[in-house]
């Protein structure tokens, strides 16, 4: 099967099955959104959305996290993974806002990268879901995916050389819908210890799965 063809087959399947696939974590506003990205590093989603109404509630806006101290943020986040680290991002990340952005989240990915703790995954994923922007955000799911479906080769080796190939593949208007395609079937489906193949709607055009049928 042609690249393409395996593009458009897969691309097809999650259109009419996962047709309004989002992101779990809760939020509502593109500052919410960061901050839960940001703790979602290495952590559920499900933890991440248990922490953080209180801590929205505490600091709703850039300009009031700004104002608190690591210790008062650790105080509402210290359940999440590597949370000394994280406090410290969310403190300093808040602070470059206001100081540098009138307290507003940028609607650009290379601003974005300029607030501590925020990489390129983080950047993409705002863009994506906060700003309805075409990025395609590669975290582990979309990364391991992708290989097993085949849509990228072997040499794509970083996550930066994943997205390159995704967003050249893909059509604009549906990357970020195919962002959280591959990250929820990463998560529910094609698990990295026991991928469930029997229950893939895409198996027949997995490359993972043909190699499973030629031995």
């Amino acid at each position: 099967m042609r690249l393409k063809e395996k593009y458009d087959k897969i691309l097809e399947w999650f259109s009419e099955n996962m047709p309004s696939a989002k992101s779990e974590l809760n939020y509502s506003t593109p500052f919410e959104l960061l901050v839960a990205v940001v703790l979602s590093a290495q952590c559920t989603d499900k933890r991440v959305n248990i922490v953080t109404p209180a801590l929205f509630k505490a600091f709703p806006t850039a300009k009031q996290m700004s104002k608190s101290s690591v210790d008062e943020i650790l105080h509402y986040i210290s359940s999440i993974s590597y949370p000394n680290n994280k406090a410290k991002h969310l403190l300093g990340l808040s602070q470059v806002l206001v100081e540098k952005f009138s307290g507003e989240v940028p609607n650009d990915i290379e601003k974005l990268q300029m607030l501590p703790g925020v990489g390129r995954k983080t950047a993409n994923v705002v863009m994506a879901v906060a700003f309805n922007k075409p990025a395609m955000p590669v975290d582990t799911h979309v990364f391991r995916v992708s290989h097993r479906l085949g849509l990228v080769p072997s040499t794509a080796t970083t996550p930066l050389a994943v997205e390159k190939k995704l967003v050249k593949n893909i059509p604009t208007e549906l990357l970020a819908d195919a962002h959280h395609w591959l990250l929820l079937h990463g998560r529910y489906v094609c698990k990295a210890i026991k991928p469930d193949c029997n229950n893939c709607g895409i198996n027949l055009y997995c490359s993972l799965e043909q190699k499973k049928i030629k031995k």
